[in-house]
């Protein structure tokens, strides 16, 4: 090996410190909308937690696979509808959700090298697919969900990860508050408008693994 090729090992090991996997996970809120809350999603708060597994593309887009566990829960009696026969209902839920999401950094995220331009910190936007399932009132339910939202990640040091992320998740179903609750109104509407959300917002700690291969060339 070179005298050069010496010399320029540590800066190459240095940018060969890019990773393909994250994993980690973290506690948040949870928040509803639907015929027992119309308006403010953090009107009844509950709780959620995530464990998450992301595949890294590049600094600018990565693809999650998240676990959320939760509840939900609501009070129609606190809402300002009023329901056929003056009924009011609540409702508490647990929910299980596994879904993908696209993650699109508006920055080059990451630690490293200058030349590409890398942030320790950047906001980004993400959708994607889900199902949900949930008990309520000792019935059981399930949904495909859409999930969409923003957040932003830190990175404290080269293979951690900080994150903030809220995401709204439209479910297909209007039974996630319960069967008492399922268009209380009477009013036959489209499967797009008679539906329930919910929201989750959720702090979380990831670890990155798995170093990409980078090729050092250089000659003897």
């Amino acid at each position: 090996m070179t005298t050069a090729a010496i010399l320029s090992y540590p800066a190459l090991a240095n940018a060969q410190e890019d990773y393909r996997f994250d994993a980690g996970g973290g506690p948040g809120i949870a928040g509803y909308l639907g015929d027992a809350n119309s308006s403010n999603v953090w009107k009844s708060p509950s709780w959620n937690m995530e464990i998450l597994f992301r595949y890294i593309a590049n600094p600018r887009w990565a693809f999650k696979t998240g676990l959320y566990i939760g509840g939900l829960s609501g009070d129609s009696g606190k809402t300002d509808n009023i329901f056929p026969d003056d009924n009011t209902h609540r409702f508490t839920t647990n929910f299980y959700e596994l879904g993908e999401l696209a993650e699109f950094n508006f920055f080059n995220y990451g630690m490293g090298e200058t030349y590409r331009k890398l942030k320790r910190i950047s906001p980004y936007i993400t959708a994607g697919a889900a199902v949900t399932m949930w008990k309520t009132a000792g019935n059981t339910g399930a949904s495909f969900t859409i999930p969409f939202g923003v957040g932003v990640k830190y990175k404290p040091s080269r293979k951690v990860n900080l994150g903030l992320e809220f995401l709204m998740k439209k479910t297909f179903s209007d039974r996630l508050d319960g069967a008492a609750l399922d268009d209380p109104m009477g009013i036959a509407s489209s499967a797009i408008k008679n539906t329930d959300w919910y929201s989750t917002l959720t702090f979380t700690v990831s670890y990155e693994f798995s170093k990409r291969c980078a090729v050092c060339n250089y000659k003897d």
